[in-house]
């Protein structure tokens, strides 16, 4: 019985050192980002099989600009509505994890009691408000670079360790100038560029305080919940609420 058992602990060990060993092997090497642009990340990746898998020719539109060439009313914007202390911290927002975490429970204790279940309510937070609203710029690179959708605790460790060399690899103007460069704005538009020419036949680098709030309500889920096309007053309400918190975002020394 012992052998088998240590025979057993063995297996197990191996197992787990050939883990490491791939995990380490395969980490993306996010140094080389400081001077060269991601050719594709992973978000785009999926979005292109998806198309094609529905049998649609996938499309991608993407100019890449230097941080220079958007205007300051959008980088405002998007960090009003993404990530408002994004200067200040070193990739993971805890306050703001923990402002999600609170509303989470406060809806998850609404819809228990509708649901005549009140005793479990404040143990089972709405998890997606969670991921959401305590996401910050740098972890949603993370995971748009590198990472898939799926929920799980492996990827959220994952994003976790490449938002840590991100913040140490990588500026803060770095970072904003390809989170707004990779970031998905619509069916096969992807960057500032392209979504500023796509929604408003201009430039990034002149769009409007009203225009820029306008790209950064989207951002959340640009193909359904704050699609324009599908539901535009939701993006005009949220429009509204980042154009009000604009003056109070600061923005990276560059």
């Amino acid at each position: 019985m012992w052998r088998i058992i240590k025979t057993l602990a063995l297996v197990v060990l191996a197992l787990f050192t050939l883990f490491v060993v791939y995990e380490v092997v395969t980490f993306p090497r996010v140094a080389g980002l400081r001077t060269k642009n991601p050719e594709t990340t992973s978000m785009i990746e999926t979005r292109l099989r998806e198309a094609r898998e529905q049998g649609r020719e996938p499309r991608r539109v993407q100019q890449w600009v230097p941080l220079a060439r958007i205007s300051p009313n959008l980088q405002r914007a998007v960090l009003a509505g993404e990530d408002s202390n994004f200067v200040a911290h070193d990739g993971f927002d805890y306050e703001a994890i923990q402002r999600a975490w609170e509303a989470g429970q406060k809806e998850a204790a609404k819809e228990a009691k509708q649901e005549g279940d009140e005793e479990s309510a404040w143990w089972i937070p709405d998890l997606s408000k969670f991921r959401r609203g305590g996401s910050t710029v740098s972890q949603q690179l993370a995971k748009n670079l590198y990472l898939s959708s799926e929920r799980t605790a492996a990827r959220k460790i994952k994003e976790a360790a490449i938002t840590y060399f991100l913040e140490r690899s990588l500026s803060k103007c770095r970072i904003l100038e390809i989170y707004l460069n990779v970031i998905e704005w619509g069916d096969g538009v992807y960057g500032a560029e392209a979504a500023a020419q796509t929604y408003f036949r201009k430039p990034a680098a002149n769009l409007t305080p009203q225009e820029a709030a306008y790209l950064s309500a989207m951002i959340p889920s640009p193909l359904n919940v704050f699609n324009p096309q599908k539901n535009p007053r939701r993006v005009q309400r949220r429009q509204r609420v980042i154009l009000r918190g604009l003056n109070h975002v600061r923005l990276p020394q560059c």
